[in-house]
């Protein structure tokens, strides 16, 4: 699977700031020039992808789409505003709070299906867990940040699911994994260019 490189990295952060930003003003998000700054093939791909917003290192909103449904740029659109102003856990960004978010974006592979546990990568995957009408999903990194072991990472992944802990091991629990090409506005500030 193709990655971004640095300066793509760069203008799709730019344009989750930017989202965030002309919402907070009350315009209309920005359109992606499909043919100019945006004409890169990985652009047009369709990939799942997630926007993240921390506050001085706290979570402050993160939504993303699993599957791919729009291209790269489209879907870092609508999810810096979901991210932003439609996370039911947060009320919705101020402008106040907008000089200190820190903007972090993940763009996902295609889904797999899991049949090992022992195919599980901290750091590299993050998982999927299903069970009748009960889902639940988290990103490569949260396994990383918590230092989990992969059945920790996999209990954690059934709480977020609104299961029990070993609900994983269960007949009729689907696992599926993904990777995350995952990169932030933090981390590019500390690289040189």
């Amino acid at each position: 699977m193709k990655e971004l490189n640095r300066e793509q990295q760069d203008k799709l952060l730019a344009l989750a700031r930017t989202t965030i930003h002309d919402m907070l003003k009350g315009n209309k998000p920005p359109v992606p020039d499909m043919e100019g700054e945006f004409s890169d093939d990985i652009f047009s791909e369709k990939r799942g992808g997630f926007v993240t917003l921390h506050i001085k290192g706290k979570l402050r909103g993160c939504i993303g789409y699993i599957v791919g449904m729009k291209n790269v740029p489209e879907t870092i659109i609508d999810m810096a505003q979901a991210a932003a102003f439609r996370d039911p856990r947060f009320p919705p960004l101020s402008m106040g709070e907008f000089a200190d978010i820190d903007i972090e974006i993940s763009v996902l592979t295609p889904i797999e299906l899991l049949t090992d546990i022992s195919e599980i990568k901290i750091g590299r995957d993050g998982l999927i867990i299903s069970s009748g009408h009960r889902s639940g999903l988290l990103l490569p990194q949260v396994a990383t940040e918590y230092d989990w072991t992969v059945e920790q990472f996999l209990e954690h992944t059934c709480f977020k699911a609104g299961l029990h802990s070993s609900a994983w091991r269960e007949a009729g629990t689907k696992i599926e994994k993904f990777s995350a090409q995952v990169f932030g506005e933090k981390e590019q500030d500390s690289l040189p260019q």
